[in-house]
């Protein structure tokens, strides 16, 4: 196939989403068959530009539609006035009609979103309505483990009501999309499925809702020929032993499964990928953290890592 062409939305612009794409290209510098599309502010800065000259040959465009233009090995910068939550659809809207391959995002902020006068509440929502797709999961790949979100920005509160068979089936089908894209020996490994309550509910007698959930999925998950183990008692389920012996973790809500990954991985790696939608887009695993922007010392991993599944996943796409 000819080059993929691979397109980066750098986030807020007083957050440290130019700064660590600036980096993460940076580090990782051209590569072979892969054209670069870069949306940065007009202002960004020009010390993570001369850093990208430092490994590129840079061409300067306005708009996404002017860049599809360029052919040759370039990076194609598109320097923009526009919100860059209209960075993220205009994006997605190429994606979806296949003129780009995949999308990698840094940080954008909800009131970004809401500024540009979006109703969308964060990139899934924007992504969900541009592709038309009603199920789309939140997985997490990292070097120790992998996560699935059966839920996403809910409040506790509400869980439990949006939490059926059908829901938990939906992200155990997702969850299995992101095992096929693992290494070959981690294919070959079930899915983990936590449950709810503490002692994943004990047989009933802490909650109802593994035993509404479980049966039903263990005979869902053996008809799609998908290899599952649960309901995992929540608080022990992530402990080191259990690394190697599952490909992804399904967590039932967002903070279940959040909180292990980002303690465990930190800043140091991690990449947040959507599950669901027609096409490619990983993202960061943090936020914008505009405490330090401009100060030089945001970490780069999990955009480097962002990029790199990016280009694998459209390889596979």
């Amino acid at each position: 196939m000819s080059n993929l062409k691979v397109v980066l939305t750098t986030g807020d612009i007083d957050g440290i989403g130019f700064e660590v794409t600036a980096k993460a290209l940076h580090k990782l510098g051209p590569q072979k068959g892969v054209q670069f599309f870069l949306w940065r502010s007009e202002n960004a800065s020009a010390k993570y530009l001369k850093m990208l000259d430092q490994k590129f040959t840079r061409i300067v465009v306005d708009s996404l539609e002017e860049g599809l233009k360029v052919e040759g090995p370039y990076l194609v910068d598109i320097a923009s006035e526009n919100s860059p939550a209209e960075w993220v659809e205009v994006t997605a809207k190429a994606c979806f009609k296949k003129q780009v391959h995949a999308m990698a995002t840094a940080p954008l902020s909800k009131t970004s979103i809401k500024e540009a006068g979006f109703k969308d509440l964060g990139h899934t929502d924007i992504l969900k309505r541009i592709s038309k797709t009603k199920h789309v999961h939140m997985g997490f790949a990292g070097d120790k483990f992998n996560v699935v979100l059966a839920t996403g920005h809910l409040p506790v509160s509400k869980v439990s009501k949006h939490l059926s068979f059908s829901a938990v089936a939906e992200a155990v089908l997702h969850a299995n999309q992101l095992r096929e894209n693992l290494a070959i020996a981690d294919r070959k490994k079930p899915i983990a499925v936590l449950g709810l309550n503490p002692h994943a509910g004990e047989d009933g007698l802490i909650g109802q809702e593994e035993l509404l959930i479980f049966p039903n999925l263990r005979s869902f998950a053996k008809e799609h020929g998908i290899p599952i183990e649960g309901p995992l008692v929540p608080d022990a389920a992530f402990f080191p032993v259990n690394w190697k012996k599952y490909s992804v973790y399904v967590a039932l809500y967002h903070d279940q499964g959040l909180i292990p990954f980002k303690m465990i991985h930190g800043q140091d790696s991690g990449v947040h990928i959507s599950l669901g939608i027609p096409f490619v887009r990983t993202s960061v695993d943090h936020g914008t953290a505009k405490d330090i922007f401009g100060k030089n010392t945001a970490n780069a991993n999990s955009m480097t890592d962002a990029i790199r599944w990016a280009i694998k996943l459209a390889r596979q796409h």
